[in-house]
């Protein structure tokens, strides 16, 4: 499975219709692109940890999409829906990341841990 995780900041001055025009283009990208398997899609939460001090960039939004493989991922990111949803996330977002990840459950995804790239 593979995800593909944004992590963002919108804008201070983002207004509401901007906010919405976002969410209005990630909704027609989940609906209308076939390959997204799931997503994901919330705020991030605080409850006191040391670890939350250690981050040097609040991201105060994360996006995870899971693609059955490496051409659903490659399918979504050139599909018009996601152009569109592209241009308005540049639009309103601060700060921003995003990784793509091949991910496996259980011992099979730790074992990654251990393995040498590439083999």
């Amino acid at each position: 499975m593979i995800l593909h995780v944004v992590l963002f900041r919108p804008k201070p001055e983002l207004t509401t219709d901007a906010r919405r025009g976002l969410a209005k283009a990630f909704s027609d990208a989940i609906d209308g692109i076939g390959s997204i398997r799931r997503a994901r899609i919330g705020r991030r939460r605080t409850h006191g940890r040391q670890y939350e001090q250690l981050m040097r960039e609040d991201y105060t939004y994360a996006a995870i999409l899971e693609f059955d493989d490496l051409a659903g991922l490659k399918a979504y990111l050139e599909h018009p829906a996601h152009t569109e949803l592209g241009s308005r996330f540049f639009e309103c977002f601060e700060q921003a990341v995003m990784y793509d990840y091949d991910v496996r459950d259980g011992l099979a995804g730790l074992n990654t841990l251990v393995e040498e790239e590439g083999i």
